[in-house]
């Protein structure tokens, strides 16, 4: 089976572990179409290539770069034309310019399509973007959902067709792995895009209740960067925390392997709630402790791999990792119980092979309803 996958997100390196998994298996023959690169609110993420024989990693222009709404690639109806896919999976949210655009074109060439979501909240849009949810909706073959709580959102906003839960990406736990621990003060990590729900100023604030000696490493970029600098200026730990920029994704796994603990402490606002937090998944395959807020998704992703507190409460997240330096066989405990959870059910080979499932099933429903798909 031919499938063309369309994804910004491929942008990113690591991510594309997941083509490979998918690709190994001989029935794949698969063509990910990903922009030259995505700008986002603070920088731009340009294309990273990692060699790979068994699949096709072709660069198309897109349009309205770094608008998660707007943004298309205007070269879709060729690609469509020259690859003549039996699937086109489109990487993207129902309510996207970019998949409207998509599975419009793929049902006028009797493609079935099947789009990505990790909404979680049941949020109303405005037209045009309600009128293209509602026809995405109406006219894919399949959607997976990236979590339960998707997957009920899906359903509460009128989505009628099948859904597989999968998370959109996983990681490679032979490349995220466990490290030696070098001799250092206790180290926080925090990764992620730098915008004020992430709760990186709380963290701050966290911080400097500790009554012990403690480095932070804050990994990314993004418009609160000013605020959070601010912040750590009021408290006086200039020396103690250190804000690294954007990490590479080939330097993910040696920076989380330099901290004792991960942290997301993320703080819900009326229009959304944390849907996943990759940084603890990859923190958890490293065999680091992990601790996060009560946010939408993170408790399900920790579960009892790591510490929880209730979000926006600066006196329990630092109850936390006072908890969390003083006690590190607790530590090593949490590490190994994450590396086994992330083995169990966040590889890429184990979402590879639940998307080829989809596949699968797909190809049968439009073989058994030829008259419906025309």
């Amino acid at each position: 089976m031919k499938i063309l996958m369309l994804s910004k997100a491929l942008v990113v390196g690591a991510y594309q572990r997941k083509l490979e998994e998918i690709a190994r298996h001989g029935e794949v023959d698969l063509v990910a179409v990903v922009p030259p690169s995505w700008r986002d609110r603070a920088y731009e993420m340009r294309l990273e290539r990692v060699d790979a024989d068994c699949y096709e990693l072709a660069s198309s222009p897109i349009v309205f770069n770094g608008s998660y709404h707007l943004f298309f690639f205007p070269r879709l109806g060729r690609l469509l034309e020259d690859y003549r896919p039996d699937i086109l999976h489109i990487d993207e949210e129902p309510y996207n310019l970019a998949t409207f655009l998509s599975v419009l074109g793929a049902r006028r060439r009797s493609i079935p399509a099947v789009f990505f979501t990790w909404q979680n909240l049941v949020r109303s849009y405005p037209p045009p973007f309600s009128w293209m949810e509602r026809y995405v909706h109406r006219h894919a073959a399949w959607a997976i959902a990236g979590t339960n709580a998707a997957g009920e959102v899906l359903r509460a906003k009128g989505y009628r067709g099948a859904i597989s839960i999968i998370p959109q990406f996983g990681v490679d736990p032979d490349i995220y792995r466990p490290g030696e621990r070098s001799p250092r003060p206790f180290t926080v990590g925090f990764a992620g895009r730098l915008v004020p729900e992430k709760g990186v100023a709380l963290l701050v604030d966290a911080c400097a209740r500790l009554g012990l000696d403690f480095r932070l490493s804050i990994a990314g970029a993004g418009p609160a960067e000013g605020a959070i600098r601010a912040r750590i200026a009021v408290h006086g730990l200039q020396d103690r925390i250190t804000l690294e920029g954007a990490i590479p994704s080939a330097l993910m796994p040696e920076w989380l392997r330099g901290c004792d603990l991960v942290v997301l402490p993320s703080v819900s606002r009326p229009n959304w709630v944390e849907q996943f937090g990759r940084a603890l998944v990859e923190a958890m395959a490293c065999g680091v402790a992990v601790l996060g807020s009560t946010c939408g998704e993170i408790p399900r992703v920790i579960d009892d791999a790591g510490l929880v507190f209730p979000e926006g409460d600066a006196t329990a997240l630092a109850s936390g990792l006072d908890r969390l330096a003083r006690e590190p066989e607790l530590r090593a405990e949490l590490g190994a119980r994450g590396r086994q959870r992330v083995i169990e059910r966040f590889t890429h080979d184990h979402i590879a092979r639940a998307t080829i499932e989809v596949y699968r099933a797909m190809l049968s429903e439009a073989g058994n309803a030829p008259a419906r798909s025309a």
